[in-house]
């Protein structure tokens, strides 16, 4: 032992100072509790969190969907996990919808749809009124144009000379003609210049300049065009790619966007007035009315067949454009019927008898399914007959799509999927005359 207070260790092991051994090492008191001292605790620290909000149970509960998508403030966070200890109903509700947040996160690319502008654009021009109002039967030609603008928007060189064929039917057989995207807008352009020819706007045709290759003069020895009135779409289209310098380019899409805006601007200040003014298309004539829809249809499939071209997805008119389309094509079919017929490619019908104008007569119900759709009944001895169902003799059906892709020429007549009641000779005239519609 060394000293009186305290156990020394080293006792017995090394030498003091008078007997050779080194003073021990000092060792620490044990520190005393506080409790031991009788001195009051600390006070606990204070909580560095946010406060909790005061907020009432229909706001707490109408949070739970951003606080499971941790999209809530520091403070409402609080608040919220507050109130999910003490209310049974909205922790049950959050539990759910942090299991739908977990669902959510996919692994999959977060590519945006392709389909999705189309989507987005189809819901802006069904809602969005404009500021001036567009006759009823201008609003498909200016919502189909908007839409084949819309796909044109972020096109490279690639695209823009990317192959398309136009397809259409002659006579009996299909035909088609080899071009790019940049021809196929050069051909709306030149076809839509009908219409712009009719109101007395500019003709692109005759327009100085290269419309594909703005800045360039014509040259002196360039084709002459077409008398506009008299031409047909593809006389204007064949001269328009033959006036062109070059083969058309990315720069035919401004003016034949100009022209677009043009006609739709001009219908809309006259108030629809001139819907009855005569659109010729060289071999017949159209009510400005109705040479609208046929354009609103042509820009559909040929901004179809550019979709194609490029592989994007592109989806069909609207419900009521497409009716229209429809409708066009069907009041259209008895003077093609009677056109074929003076040409020799209808059938021989033994039951087939001449009919009064504005008496009825033999008919076909042609029944259109989908949104677009309707039923008509066509007249098949004379353009001037009326439909009657009492003397109804076959019954056709097709799906809205498929019958305006007939009328369009890319659905050869026999290959048509259609439900056929009735006098075959008839069905086939009436097929074929619906193929007949299409055009370059």
């Amino acid at each position: 032992m060394s000293g009186t207070d305290g156990f020394d260790p080293h006792d017995g092991d090394e030498e003091d100072e008078t007997h050779g051994r080194q003073d021990p090492l000092p060792i620490p008191v044990p520190r005393a509790s506080v409790e031991d001292g009788g001195l009051p605790l600390p006070a606990p620290a204070e909580p560095t969190g946010p406060e909790p909000l005061s907020l009432e149970h229909p706001v707490l509960k109408s949070l739970l969907g951003a606080w499971a998508l941790a999209a809530c403030s520091a403070e409402e966070t609080a608040a919220v996990e507050e109130h999910l200890g003490d209310c049974g109903a909205c922790a049950d509700e959050a539990r759910r919808l942090r299991e739908a947040v977990g669902l959510l996160q996919r692994p999959e690319s977060l590519d945006l749809d392709p389909g999705l502008r189309t989507r987005v654009l189809d819901g802006c021009l069904d809602r969005r009124p404009p500021r001036i109002p567009v006759p009823a039967w201008a609003a498909s030609y200016d919502a189909e144009t908007a839409r084949l603008d819309a796909l044109l928007q972020d096109f490279g060189d690639a695209e823009w000379h990317a192959p398309v064929r136009l397809r259409w039917f002659r006579g009996e057989e299909p035909t088609s003609r080899r071009t790019t995207v940049a021809g196929v807008i050069a051909h709306l352009l030149a076809v839509d210049g009908l219409v712009a020819v009719a109101l007395g706007l500019d003709d692109p045709l005759t327009a100085g300049g290269d419309p594909g290759h703005p800045g360039k003069p014509d040259e002196p020895d360039a084709p002459d065009a077409p008398d506009a009135p008299t031409a047909t779409p593809s006389r204007r289209t064949e001269a328009f790619w033959a006036g062109s310098h070059y083969p058309p380019t990315r720069s035919v899409r401004g003016p034949w966007r100009e022209q677009t805006h043009a006609l739709v601007r001009t219908v809309s200040f006259t108030g629809g007035g001139p819907g009855r003014l005569p659109v010729s298309y060289g071999g017949f004539e159209l009510p400005l009315r109705d040479a609208m829809l046929d354009r609103a249809f042509e820009c559909w499939v040929h901004a179809e067949d550019i979709a194609e071209a490029v592989d994007y997805p592109y989806a069909p008119p609207a419900p009521r454009h497409l009716h229209g389309m429809i409708d066009l094509a069907a009041r259209m079919l008895p003077e093609t019927l009677a056109a074929r017929r003076r040409a020799g490619l209808a059938s021989r019908s033994h039951t087939r008898h001449l009919v009064t104008a504005g008496r009825p007569g033999r008919s076909l119900r042609l029944e259109i399914e989908g949104s677009g759709g309707g039923e008509w009944l066509i007249p098949l001895d004379s353009p001037g007959a009326v439909g009657s169902a009492d003397h109804e003799v076959a019954h056709v059906a097709l799906d809205d799509v498929e019958f305006c892709r007939l009328a369009a020429g890319h659905v050869a007549p026999a290959e048509a999927a259609a439900g056929q009641v009735g006098d075959r000779d008839a069905i086939r005239d009436v097929l074929f005359a619906a193929a007949a519609l299409s055009r370059m």
